[in-house]
Order: structure tokens, then sequence, then C-alpha cells
């Protein structure tokens, strides 16, 4: 009793691993007011991404909160745009891996003198963390163990992908070396020769000098 069936036994590594990464924490900061704060992240491509945010005034601030969202790649597309943002959701799924990033900027109302700081939550998800397995369990009426091992499946795969990914930008970035590496050889030798004949002309030169003022013969 109490140790782990055989059944189990190769699913044990896979539900450690999930419970390890375990889900992300929304963020919380201050936005004072007529400012713009940023959150900056990269996202592979075709990922799925999920967001809800909730923007709150002080306690004893005679306004509501009043701030915009506003989240672009780094071309400058708007995914997703807000004004008078309070709370809400969004969602988009990315063309391309990118920087993404999501602007708070807070708005001052009319007539008032200074606004106090606004606390802002985010709770941005992407890849398996975006995906509403409560709701593929309905649809595809899946039993509680089925879902947990889809989700396993999809979260290796995720996995997988992030090595296969970190692989490639580590082949990408040693033959970026290589190739520096071969070009600063090449200008080295073409830096030498040219020294050698710059060197080589001045002792021609300086030796004709010479000889035309009779100093040598």
């Amino acid at each position: 009793p109490g140790r782990p069936r055989p059944g189990w036994a190769p699913l044990l590594p896979l539900l450690l691993l999930l419970l390890l990464v375990g889900p992300a924490r929304p963020i919380s900061f201050q936005l004072p007011g007529k400012a713009r704060k940023c959150l900056r992240e990269e996202i592979h491509r075709d990922t799925l991404v999920t967001g809800e945010y909730e923007i709150t005034a002080p306690p004893g601030s005679s306004s509501g909160p009043s701030a915009n969202l506003k989240i672009t790649d780094s071309a400058g597309h708007i995914l997703y745009a807000k004004e008078d943002a309070t709370k809400g959701k969004f969602a988009f799924t990315t063309e391309d891996y990118d920087m993404f990033e999501a602007c708070f900027e807070s708005k001052l109302p009319v007539g008032t003198g200074r606004m106090p700081d606004q606390l802002v939550t985010l709770d941005m998800k992407h890849g398996v963390e975006a995906k509403n397995y409560e709701e593929i369990a309905k649809v595809e009426k899946l039993k509680p163990l089925e879902v947990e091992l889809r989700r396993l499946e999809d979260l290796s795969e995720s996995i997988v992908n992030d090595f296969a990914y970190m692989k490639k930008r580590e082949e990408e970035m040693r033959d970026t070396n290589e190739s520096t590496n071969t070009r600063v050889l090449y200008f080295s030798i073409f830096s030498m020769c040219c020294l050698i004949g710059l060197a080589t002309w001045q002792v021609f030169y300086l030796r004709r000098f010479f000889k035309a003022k009779k100093l040598i013969e």
C-alpha cells in the first residue's frame, strides 16, 4: 500500500515536471498618473496568447481608474487595444517568433490635479498555460485522467519545441561565429599584406631619395 501502480510509473516524471512548472502568477504594479509602463516578452510562432487585466483606483479616490492598453509586436502592429480600460480579456495567436509588448498608459481626468497611483494586474499566458482544458474536456468528453494526459502531452511537446528552437539558435550563432572568424582572418591577412607592401615601398622610396641626394651609392 502507498506505492504507485506499475501502470503509473512511466507517467511519474511527467507528473513531477508538470508540478514543477506550475501555473504562472499574475503581475501587479503601480501606474502613476500621466505615466506609461510596458511589459515585454518573447513568444514563439503559432502560439496562443491569452490574458486578463484589471485596473483599479486606490481606496478613497474620487475618480475611477483611467488607462489605455495597447499590445503590439516589434513591427508596431496592434494586436489588441482598449481605451479607458478597467477590466477585460484578450487573446491572439502569434504568426512568428517575436518580441511582444503590452503597454499601460495612465490618463489624467479633466479638472483634477494629480491622479494617485493605480493598481494594474496582468495575467498573461501563452502556449499550454493559455489552453482551456476544462472546455476541451467538455467538447471531447474526456475523463479527468485523459485531460491530464492531454495536458502532459502538450507540455512535453512544448518543451521539445523549445529545445529544438534553442538548438537552432545555437547552430545559427555557431555559423555566425565561424563566419566572423573567417572574415577576421581574411582581414588580418589583407592588413599584413598591406603593411608588408607599404614597408617595401618605403624602403625603395627612401633608397631612391638618398641616392638622389648622393648620400648613398
